[in-house]
């Protein structure tokens, strides 16, 4: 296990008896780190953190190892040593404090995000061989075409195998070429209405992959998503989880503000039709170096966003639940204006991790989502690497001397 980073010693009881455990079980491979890495689906700096304490592995990833181990070896692992195991995770879970929980919420939603990248790849790859498949038919088709009317001029007329033409050798030349099946002579009227309908199907499966390669795009932008709020969070956290005794929280991180300019600081629409929603949001992101404006429905942030200047706006985060125009009809005409259809939406949901809810909520225009009760540290790496992509934008956008 040389490749493998020291347990920290700033690691509370629990977590440690966890880490040591998972790091004998890592043993039974012999392998290295990264090529258990590639076998369990993570990335190696990911497993190196669960193998040195730093983030409590999901059970996922446990019963992935265990796999390997029982496949590498030919045995089963006790099922009193996977229960222990279980007990020393949940142990250690029990002791972690908000920020580890927000990585756990935040991974719940990677590992969905990415079950979704692989779900649409798949999808795009069908499509992409059927597409294939079609053009090639089509490409038969029209030299079936070309020998007909090659033929037509051949003898002057319509095809046709008179009895001075109709010998074997004709007949399995016009069979190998398509023309003819036994039920008689293809004419030009049936090659051209399957070339009708395979140009009908050609134009569906093209429309479908385009769909499907939009998807694709979306998935791997969410597991992109997700993947530097997981990041923030570790920042948030530091380098190791806390020990039995509380540490003080580090302030959330925030992208550096631009150097040399006196440009406004980006701006986070918060839209809750409840006051004490909007109260705790702001006492979550008042004081992470953004301006943060809010409203209480749907109308009233679209005024907001009428009426100042949308280019100062980093990320909304919209309540779904809420009377009269609700999260999903609002993200839609915030969509369907040019002016604001490229600000993101983060949907404020208590409906959990529904992928019908979500799917519905990315078809509204919403690029993330954060389940009620809100875990304030995901929030702030949510709202966190949105201001940071902005910023990012706005530092390409500006005007180079």
């Amino acid at each position: 296990m040389g490749d493998l980073q020291p347990l920290d010693d700033k690691l509370n009881k629990q977590c440690r008896e966890f880490a040591e455990a998972l790091r004998e079980l890592f043993a039974q491979l012999s392998i290295s780190l990264r090529r258990c890495a590639v076998r369990c689906c993570v990335s190696p700096g990911t497993l190196s953190r669960y193998l040195s304490g730093t983030r409590i592995a999901p059970q996922d990833f446990i019963d992935d190892l265990v796999r390997e181990i029982e496949r590498e070896h030919g045995t089963r692992i006790e099922p009193a040593a996977l229960e222990r195991l279980r007990l020393l995770r949940r142990a250690a879970v029990r002791t972690t404090d908000s920020i580890s929980q927000a990585v756990h919420q935040l991974e719940d939603q990677l590992k969905a995000a990415d079950a979704r990248a692989r779900s649409t790849s798949a999808r795009r790859e069908r499509l992409d061989s059927a597409l294939d498949d079609q053009r090639g038919l089509l490409a038969d088709l029209d030299r079936r075409l070309k020998r007909l009317e090659a033929d037509h001029r051949a003898d002057g007329g319509p095809t046709a195998l008179p009895a001075e033409r109709d010998l074997p050798a004709e007949r399995d030349v016009l069979a190998e070429h398509g023309l003819l099946t036994e039920h008689g002579l293809v004419t030009e009227r049936d090659l051209l209405a399957e070339r009708d309908l395979l140009v009908a199907q050609v134009a569906d499966l093209i429309s479908q992959l385009e769909e499907a390669r939009a998807q694709v795009a979306f998935a791997e932008m969410r597991c992109d998503l997700l993947e530097r709020q997981l990041a923030v969070v570790d920042t948030q956290r530091g380098a190791a989880l806390p020990g039995p005794e509380l540490v003080t929280l580090v302030e959330p991180h925030t992208a550096p503000p631009l150097s040399g300019t006196t440009t406004p600081p980006p701006k986070v629409l918060l839209v809750d039709d409840k006051r004490p929603n909007l109260l705790a949001l702001e006492a979550v992101l008042g004081t992470s170096g953004h301006q943060v404006v809010s409203v209480s429905s749907g109308p009233e942030a679209l005024k907001a966003l009428l009426e100042t200047d949308v280019s100062d706006f980093a990320v909304i985060i919209l309540d779904v639940q809420m009377p009269g125009m609700d999260g999903y009809e609002t993200a839609a005409h915030i969509k369907r204006r040019a002016r604001t259809r490229d600000i993101p939406i983060i949907f404020l949901t208590a409906v959990g991790n529904d992928p019908e809810y979500s799917m519905r909520g990315y078809a509204a225009g919403a690029v993330d989502f954060i389940v009620k009760p809100f875990d304030p540290w995901a929030l702030r790496a949510k709202v966190a690497v949105f201001v940071e992509l902005f910023l990012e934008r706005r530092l390409y956008a500006a005007p180079r001397d």
